[in-house]
C-alpha cells in the first residue's frame, strides 16, 4: 500500500502492539502473519518497525534466489552484529561460524538455532530486540529452521519476532501464534480509496472493489489505472487480475527496461553493485535505470535495488521467455567471479542452461559439498539435483541423484528423498546407490514404514554396500526392525548376514559385532565385553545402532553396563553436535535408569530426548519418549495424568508398524492400571503382550511385564491366566540368570502359592531384587510380602515391610503405590500414617531440575545455557523459580541441597 496509514487492521495492530509491550517487559514471543500475496502482510511489518522506537531491529528479506544458499537469511539477520560471536561458548561460535563459512566444520540445525539464540538474548541485555522476518516463505530451510527454533524460546526474553508468509500454514514455523491476515472488509476497501484515490468515480470505485476483493495491493494497483480495465459488473479473482494488470503495464515499456526488471527478479537478493555490472554486461545504460526509477518500477536505496513489490518480481520472471531469462542468468554468472560468490555463479550457470552439461554439473556439485561441509542439507540436496539433471553421463547422474537424496533424508524431508531415490535407482548401479545414500531405502522404509519391509531392504543393501562399516551398521539397524516386529525368523536371516561380513578393521566394532548375538540371541558375555566405554575416535553413527537397545539389556540385567555406555555415547553426541543421535540415546539412557531406580535422572534425559525429537520431527524417538515419560507420569502423579500421552504414542505412525512401541505401552499402562487399582483392567492390558498375533505381542516385553500380569491377574482373581505368564519369567529366570528375574519368579510363586511355603518365596524375591538394585519393584514386593503378613495376622511383622516400601516409594515420588503402602499400614494397626508425610515443597520441572543441578556444581548461567541449547536468560527465570520453590535466596544454599534435587 502506497500510505503510511492502515485502513481495517486494528485488530492485527493490536495484537502486534500487545507483542512489542510484553517484549519490553521481558515476555517475548513471535508472530507470523500469514496471508495472501499483497494482503498487507509487509505494512504490518512497517507498522510495528515504526513502533519500536529505542528497540535494536534486526530483519532479513527471503528472496527466491537464496532459497538456494544455505544459511543466507540468517547470515543477512545476524550480519549487523557477527562482532559478538567471539563472546558464545565456543561450540555455539564454532556452529555459527561455520553456518556462515567463517571457520572449518559443520554445524548441527539445533546447535546453530541455540547460538542464535544466545546471541539475541546477549543483544537484549541492554535493550530489547524487534526482529522482522519478511517472505519468510521464500527463506532458505536451514534459516527458517533456525529462525523456527529461537521464535518458540523468547517467553523469557526480552526479544519479539515477526515474519510475514504467505505459505502452507504446517511449515517449519508450526508451533509459532499466527495472525491471518484477512481482505479488507469492503468499509475499509471504501475508505483506503476515497482517501488515498480521490479521483476515481463511483463507477471506477464500484469496479476496483469487486475485482480487488478487499487485497490492499489489488486495491492501489487497480486504482492506479483507474480502473478502466474492467468491464462493468466484472468479479474477477484478484490473482489473475493482479498479473494482468503487472503484466500489461510492463508491456508497455521498452525492450530494454523489460529486461532490466528481469534481470532485479533473477537476482533477487537486491545487491545493486551485482544488477548493475550485469546490465553493462547486457548493455543497458543509465536512461534506462532511470527510467525505472521515475516510473516506480524500481526502489534504490543506498546498495539495494528492489522491485516495487514481490508478485510483481514473480509475474516478471515467470512471464519472461526462456531465452531472456538464460541471457540475464547468463550475464549474472559472468559477474560472479569472486571466491565469496562460487555458489551463486554456479546457480547461476545452471539456471542459464537447458541441455546436459559437465562442466555446469560439476560446478554445482562442489558448490554442494562446501555446502554440505556448512551442514545445509537441504539446501546440498536441491543443488545436487540440478547437478544431476545436468550431467550427461547417466551414472554418474544416478551418483548425484543418490547423494541428494540423503541430503534430503538428513534435512528431514523424506518423501523428496524417496523420490530422488528413485531417480537414483533407474540410473546408477544398486550397490552404488546404496553406498552413497548411506542405505536410504531401507533407513525410510524403518523410520516411515513396515519394519518387515525394512528389514529386507536393510539387509539387501548390507550385502552389496562397498563399505563394510556401513554393512554392519545396516545389518544392524535390521536386528533392530526384526526386534521391533518380534520375528526369530527375520532375527535369524539378519545374523547370517552379520556373520558372513568382513571385519571392518576397527577392533572395537568387531568386538561389537561379536558380542551381538549374545547378547539378542545367547547370552551375556562376561564382564560386558560386548559393550566397552565410548570413546572419542568412534564413528557415532555405527556404534549407536551397535549398542543393545535398553528393554533386551534390562532383560538380561545389565542396567549399568548399559546405563555406562549409552551415557558416554550420548556425552560423545553433545560434544560432536550430532544432536540427532542423542535424542535416541538419551531415550534409551533414560528408560535404563528408571528402570534401576533412577527416576530424577531418567525423568530429565527422557524429557530432553523428547523435546530434541520434537524438534527434529523424529517419529520413532518421540513415541518411545512419549511412552516412558508417560508411565513416569502416571506413577508419580497418578494413572489419569498420561493416559493421553500413551494412547497417543500408540497411535503415532511408528507404534502401529512396531509391536515393540506398542507392546511398551500396554506395559505402562497396565502398570499404571494396577497402581490405581484396576486390577482387572491392568490384566486385560498386559495379556495383549502375550496375544498371538496381537498388534502389542511381544516376547522382551512379555519377559518385562511377567510379575506385573501375575500379580495383576492374582488381584482381579483370574488365577487360570496366570500359568503362561509363570512360564514365561520362569523360563527367562533359568536362561538369563538375571537376579531381578529370579526375584520376579519368586515373588510370582509368592502370589500364586497358598498356605506359609509363599513367605520363603517372598524372601527370595526381596533378595533378589536387592541383588539388582531395583528399587520400585524391591518395595513392591515388600508391599505384596506386607499384604500377606497382615492377611496371616502377623500384623508388627507387617509393619515394618510396609514402611519399607511406603518410604521407597516416597522417595520415588510413586504416590499412587506409597497411598496403597499407607492404606496397608492403618490396616495393620499403624495411625497417623497420612499425617507423618508432610506436604513438600512444589516440585520442580524436569528442565528446572536440570538447570539446578548444573548451577550447584559451580557453572555459570551462559554454561549452563550452552550445555542445555537455551539462552542465558531462560536459565536466570528457571533459576529464579528453583529458589522460590526451595525457598532458598543464594547458589552456596543451592550447593547445600544438591544431593536431594530431583528426589
Amino acid at each position: 500500500m502506497a500510505s503510511a496509514v492502515l485502513y481495517g487492521r486494528d485488530r492485527e495492530t493490536a495484537e502486534l502492539d500487545r507483542l512489542l509491550d510484553a517484549a519490553q517487559r521481558g515476555r517475548g514471543g513471535a508472530r507470523v502473519l500469514r496471508g495472501d500475496p499483497g494482503i498487507g502482510k509487509t505494512a504490518l511489518l512497517r507498522y510495528i518497525e515504526g513502533r519500536a522506537e529505542g528497540l535494536t531491529i534486526l530483519s532479513s528479506r527471503g528472496t527466491r534466489s537464496e532459497s538456494a544458499m544455505a544459511f543466507a537469511a540468517l547470515h543477512e539477520l545476524l550480519w549487523p552484529v557477527l562482532d559478538r560471536v567471539d563472546a558464545l561458548p565456543a561450540p555455539q561460535a564454532a556452529a555459527l561460524r561455520a553456518a556462515f563459512g567463517l571457520g572449518e566444520g559443520r554445524t548441527d540445525s539445533l546447535l546453530l538455532g541455540a547460538a542464535t539464540l544466545t546471541l539475541l538474548s546477549e543483544l537484549a541485555r541492554p535493550r530489547p530486540v524487534l526482529i522482522l522476518v519478511d517472505d519468510a516463505q521464500w527463506i532458505d530451510p536451514e534459516s527458517a529452521s533456525c529462525l523456527a527454533f529461537v521464535a518458540r524460546r523468547l517467553r523469557t526474553e526480552s526479544i519479539a519476532l515477526v515474519a510475514t508468509d504467505h505459505g502452507p500454514a504446517e511449515g517449519r514455523w508450526s508451533g509459532v501464534a499466527e495472525i491471518h491476515v484477512e481482505p479488507l472488509d469492503e468499509s475499509a476497501a471504501h475508505a483506503y480509496l476515497r482517501a488515498e484515490h480521490a479521483e476515481l468515480t463511483d463507477s471506477a470505485v464500484r469496479a476496483v472493489l469487486r475485482s480487488a476483493h478487499g487485497n490492499p495491493l489489488a486495491l492501489h494497483e487497480f486504482s492506479g489505472m483507474g480502473g478502466a480495465c474492467l468491464a462493468v459488473g466484472d468479479t474477477l479473482p484478484p490473482g489473475p487480475m493482479l498479473r494482468q494488470a503487472f503484466l500489461a503495464t510492463v508491456a508497455s515499456l521498452p525492450t530494454a527496461a523489460r529486461t532490466l526488471l528481469l534481470l532485479v527478479a533473477a537476482e533477487d537478493r537486491g545487491d545493486l553493485g551485482t544488477v548493475s555490472a550485469a546490465a553493462t554486461v547486457l548493455e543497458i545504460g543509465p536512461e534506462t535505470w532511470d527510467q525505472a526509477v521515475v516510473d516506480r518500477f524500481l526502489d534504490l536505496s543506498g546498495t539495494r535495488v528492489s522491485l516495487r513489490h514481490p508478485l510483481i518480481r514473480s509475474v516478471i520472471y515467470e512471464a519472461a521467455p526462456v531465452l531472456e531469462r538464460q541471457a540475464v542468468h547468463r550475464a549474472l554468472a559472468a559477474v560472479l567471479a569472486g571466491g565469496d560468490d562460487m555458489d551463486r555463479r554456479a546457480w547461476h550457470l545452471a539456471e542459464a542452461t537447458l541441455e546436459p552439461d559437465a562442466e555446469v554439473a560439476d560446478l554445482l556439485h562442489r558448490s554442494a559439498q562446501r555446502v554440505l561441509a556448512r551442514g545445509g542439507c537441504a539446501t546440498a540436496s536441491r543443488v545436487l539435483r540440478r547437478s544431476a539433471e545436468l550431467t550427461p553421463d547417466r551414472e554418474l547422474s544416478g551418483r548425484r541423484y543418490a547423494e541428494a537424496a540423503r541430503a534430503a533424508w538428513q534435512s528431514g524431508e523424506p518423501e523428496p528423498a524417496r523420490e530422488l531415490l528413485t531417480r537414483a535407482r533407474s540410473l546408477a548401479a544398486e550397490a552404488v546407490v546404496a553406498t552413497l545414500s548411506r542405505g536410504l531405502r531401507g533407513l525410510l522404509e524403518f523410520v516411515h514404514g513396515e519394519q518387515a519391509r525394512a528389514h529386507g531392504l536393510l539387509l539387501a543393501d548390507a550385502v552389496i554396500v562397498e563399505d563394510p562399516r556401513l554393512a554392519v551398521q545396516l545389518t544392524c539397524l535390521a536386528l533392530r526392525a526384526a526386534w521391533n516386529i518380534d520375528s526369530p525368523e527375520h532375527w535369524a536371516r539378519a545374523l547370517g548376514v552379520l556373520d558372513g561380513l568382513p571385519a571392518t578393521g576397527d577392533e572395537q566394532v568387531d568386538l561389537l559385532v561379536k558380542g551381538v548375538r549374545h547378547w539378542w540371541f545367547e547370552g551375556a558375555l562376561p564382564g560386558g565385553q560386548a559393550m566397552p566405554e565410548i570413546t572419542q575416535g568412534d564413528d557415532l553413527d555405527l556404534i549407536t545402532w551397535l549398542l543393545l537397545p535398553a528393554p533386551i539389556a534390562i532383560a538380561w540385567g545389565l542396567e549399568e553396563q548399559a546405563r555406562v555406555c549409552y551415557q558416554g555415547a550420548a556425552d560423545r553426541s553433545k560434544e560432536t553436535g550430532t544432536l540427532s543421535a542423542r535424542a535416541f540415546l538419551l531415550a534409551q539412557l533414560g528408560t535404563v535408569e528408571l528402570m534401576s531406580g533412577r527416576w530424577a535422572e531418567g525423568r530429565l534425559n527422557v524429557s530432553e530426548g523428547l523435546r530434541l525429537g520434537e524438534d527434529m520431527g523424529a517419529e520413532s524417538v518421540i513415541a518411545q519418549a512419549m511412552t516412558v515419560v508417560g508411565w513416569l507420569r502416571s506413577t508419580t502423579e497418578g494413572e489419569t495424568a498420561a493416559e493421553e500421552l500413551i494412547r497417543d504414542a500408540r497411535r503415532s505412525r511408528s507404534s502401529r508398524s512396531s509391536r515393540a512401541l506398542t507392546g511398551s505401552s500396554y506395559w505402562y499402562q497396565g502398570v499404571a492400571a494396577l497402581g490405581a487399582g484396576r486390577a482387572a483392567d491392568a490384566s486385560e492390558l498386559l495379556d495383549r503382550l502375550i496375544t498371538p498375533g496381537g498388534e502389542g505381542e511381544h516376547s522382551t516385553f512379555a519377559v518385562l511385564a511377567a510379575a506385573d500380569a501375575v500379580e495383576a491377574a492374582v488381584r482381579a482373581g483370574r488365577h487360570d491366566a496366570t500359568t503362561e505368564w509363570m512360564r514365561l519369567i520362569e523360563e527367562w529366570a533359568d536362561r538369563s540368570g538375571a537376579d531381578w528375574a529370579r526375584g520376579a519368579a519368586f515373588r510370582c510363586r509368592g502370589l500364586t502359592t497358598e498356605g506359609d511355603e509363599a513367605e520363603d518365596f517372598y524372601t527370595l524375591a526381596l533378595a533378589g531384587y536387592a541383588a539388582a538394585d531395583r528399587p520400585f519393584d524391591h518395595a513392591r514386593t515388600e508391599l505384596l510380602y506386607g499384604e500377606w503378613l497382615r492377611r496371616a495376622r502377623r500384623r508388627a511383622q507387617a509393619r515394618g515391610h510396609l514402611r519399607a516400601a511406603r518410604e521407597t516409594f516416597a522417595q520415588l515420588g510413586a504416590h499412587e503405590w506409597q497411598a496403597r503402602a499407607e492404606a496397608e499400614l492403618a490396616l495393620a494397626g499403624e495411625t497417623g500414617t497420612r499425617a507423618e508425610q508432610a506436604s513438600g515443597p512444589t516440585p520442580l520441572t524436569p528442565q528446572e531440575t536440570r538447570i539446578a543441578r548444573l548451577a550447584a556444581q559451580g557453572l555459570t548461567n551462559r554454561e549452563i545455557a550452552a550445555s542445555l541449547f537455551i539462552s542465558p536468560r531462560t536459565v536466570g527465570h528457571h533459576l529464579s523459580s528453583v529458589f522460590l520453590k526451595l525457598g532458598i535466596t543464594s547458589r552456596a544454599e543451592l550447593r547445600e541441597r544438591a544431593a536431594t534435587l530431583g528426589e
